[in-house]
């Protein structure tokens, strides 16, 4: 106990160096930290967000059908295969979609799709993209008594100039009440009663006006206020039906959904299964792809493997093989982490070593001195290794600490990255990000940094033995 407290006194007789080390390893860790919570809090977001609203966690098809998606290509024996998915243990919900590529077309634009016919009720039970349906735009099915319905996405909406953008009076006195100048206000006010077919068109026209400066202050919130939708849009989708004639039907808009990524919203349209029975010529027993939803994600892989073992002849795949770059990711992340921490660490470890070795050769006449009167080299081994492994901890703790309000602060309202929004959009991942980071992390930097102040000590204790008492008396 002797050692522990001469050790502690012995790391505060220079004040001010044991503070510059200590602030240099909190801001490191601090950094490192945080930087490791952020990007853990975009990976969970997406994983979140592809399980949530795109894919699920269990899919079952017919064998063949994802080469090429021919209508044909249907599930057999639905009602068993139905009854043996709701039977195992863990499966939560699950949802049937027929599945079938085609054309959307207005009167200006056309894009390939990927249509999905779906049961609305049994979706909303495996996923949540119904959730996301932005306000104004129309709702997920909610009404009974439209036919031909379609659910899309706010990009396709875009691309399909379904979502068009208007300067009107409505749209300048609405960015006035959001604080935009008057001097801002009377360069938009030529476009006045101007409706854009394109948001390229209107950013393009807004910017021969604006400023670079004006661009990047205000250009987001006026492309937001002058936003316009009308309410049950019409666009045709064409399809071959089951005997490979073309088909298809006008289809108004249920509802616009945005989910932050750009490749799901421009490829993925939602109408009744129903309706798409009546037009392909399928019946009410043909289905594509059952989709699962598990009661615990950590059981995905074993519910997978048993409906594996219990529908023989059947393609059933978890989400990491559905999407195996989204699992990639997260392994990598893992990899990315102890990577960056390594890194942290081996400056940590430097800096103690350079600041022990100063100590030890400020202090031979002391270290001598001790030695001298009777301490042997393994006590004078402990005191210097606890020195090195309080100046770490102290700053480690510090840094935790700091880092860990910090990320309690930030995950409340999210890190908002709307200036590089187009960018994680592409990528799938929201441009607001929530750090999130688990407590056996802190538990795992602590024991780290104990290790890296022990290791760290090792040269400049052993330094310190090899003095000759002697020696170190006579030193001034």
């Amino acid at each position: 106990m002797m050692i522990w407290k001469t050790a502690w006194k012995n790391v505060w007789r220079n004040k001010i160096r044991s503070l510059v080390v200590i602030i240099s390893v909190t801001i490191g860790i601090l950094g490192g930290v945080f930087a490791v919570a952020v990007m853990n809090g975009a990976i969970a977001q997406r994983v979140d967000a592809a399980l949530n609203q795109e894919i699920g966690h269990i899919h079952i098809n017919n064998p063949t059908f994802r080469d090429n998606y021919d209508t044909h290509l249907t599930l057999p024996g639905l009602d068993k295969l139905l009854r043996v998915v709701e039977e195992t243990p863990g499966v939560e919900a699950v949802a049937g979609r027929i599945i079938i590529n085609g054309m959307a077309n207005t009167a200006t634009k056309s894009a390939g799709i990927q249509i999905n016919g779906i049961d609305p009720g049994a979706e909303k039970r495996v996923f949540t993209l119904f959730e996301t349906t932005i306000p104004g735009t129309g709702d997920y099915f909610e009404s009974s008594t439209r036919q031909h319905l379609a659910y899309i996405g706010e990009d396709l909406a875009k691309e399909l100039n379904i979502i068009r953008y208007r300067i009107d009076e409505q749209t300048l006195s609405d960015l006035r009440d959001a604080d935009v100048p008057e001097t801002i206000l009377e360069k938009l006010s030529p476009f006045l009663n101007t409706r854009f077919k394109s948001e390229k068109s209107f950013v393009k026209e807004c910017n021969g006006v604006l400023t670079l400066k004006e661009q990047k202050e205000f250009g987001r919130l006026i492309r937001e206020k002058a936003w316009s939708y009308r309410e049950r849009s019409r666009m045709t989708l064409t399809f071959l039906d089951r005997s490979g004639m073309q088909t298809g039907a006008v289809f108004r808009i249920a509802g616009i959904y945005d989910i932050k990524n750009n490749v799901y919203e421009m490829s993925q349209v939602f109408v009744r299964n129903t309706e798409l029975i009546e037009l392909t010529g399928l019946t009410g027993n043909d289905l594509h792809q059952l989709i699962i939803r598990v009661n615990d994600l950590e059981r995905t892989d074993e519910i997978t493997a048993t409906l594996t073992g219990q529908l023989p002849g059947l393609e059933v795949m978890s989400w990491k093989e559905i999407q195996p770059d989204l699992a990639m990711m997260t392994g990598l992340v893992q990899q990315f982490y102890a990577v960056f921490m390594i890194i942290i660490l081996a400056a940590l470890a430097f800096g103690i070593v350079n600041t022990m070795l100063m100590v030890v050769l400020e202090r031979t006449k002391e270290l001598g001195m001790l030695t001298a009167i009777g301490m042997n080299k393994k006590r004078v081994f402990n005191m210097i290794m606890l020195e090195s492994v309080f100046l770490s901890l102290v700053g480690g703790v510090a840094g935790m600490g700091i880092s860990r309000i910090l990320i309690l602060l930030t995950a409340k309202n999210g890190i908002n990255l709307q200036t590089y929004e187009e960018g994680f959009e592409a990528l799938g991942i929201s441009s607001r990000i929530y750090p999130a980071i688990t407590p056996g992390f802190f538990i795992t930097v602590t024991i780290l940094i104990i290790i890296t102040g022990i290791l760290s000590s090792i040269y400049p204790a052993l330094k310190a033995l090899k003095l000759d008492p002697a020696d170190a008396l006579r030193t001034e």
